[in-house]
């Protein structure tokens, strides 16, 4: 399984899903441009000192991504999806993608993985949830269901 950010824009979100993805040992994967520097201090902080242990990979465009890994199985996550994360069966070799905070996944992406999009439900009054939030709540689901050992009381 990977995460993937495409154009993430704000160095503290990045930050803590690099964290996340350390600590369940979830390969990053960033697609530039990136709205910051990888030196940026405000990304670090959010990383704190797990910055090592983070599998991380950058990519130069959305493009050089898919010619290494569009053949693996791709979940585009957008709030426009009228399909909900949780009906998906997901598979360890899975690539979940996020779009940049302000905007998403354009449509060039969008439109090239028609039955491949999923959303989070939102029922309140707001516009979508934090990027951090978004990766953690399909990431969560896909490793309960790839890896359910992890999800059990130790014994």
């Amino acid at each position: 399984m990977k995460v993937v950010l495409v154009e993430p824009e704000i160095p503290p979100n990045t930050g803590s899903i690099a964290r996340l993805c350390a600590g369940m040992k979830i390969p990053l994967h960033l697609v530039e441009p990136l709205g910051f520097s990888l030196d940026d201090r405000y990304l670090k902080r959010a990383g704190l000192d797990y910055w090592p242990h983070v599998d991380l990979t950058v990519h130069p465009s959305w493009e050089s991504f898919l010619a290494k890994h569009g053949h693996e199985p791709l979940w585009l996550t957008t709030k426009t999806s009228e399909r909900p994360y949780t009906t998906v069966r997901y598979a360890p070799d899975d690539v979940l993608v996020f779009g940049r905070e302000t905007v998403g996944l354009g449509p060039e992406i969008l439109d090239a993985f028609p039955d491949r999009r999923i959303g989070i439900p939102i029922v309140g009054k707001i516009r979508s949830y934090n990027l951090s939030n978004a990766v953690s709540i399909v990431l969560f689901e896909a490793l309960r269901q790839t890896q359910p050992e992890l999800f059990l009381p130790p014994p």
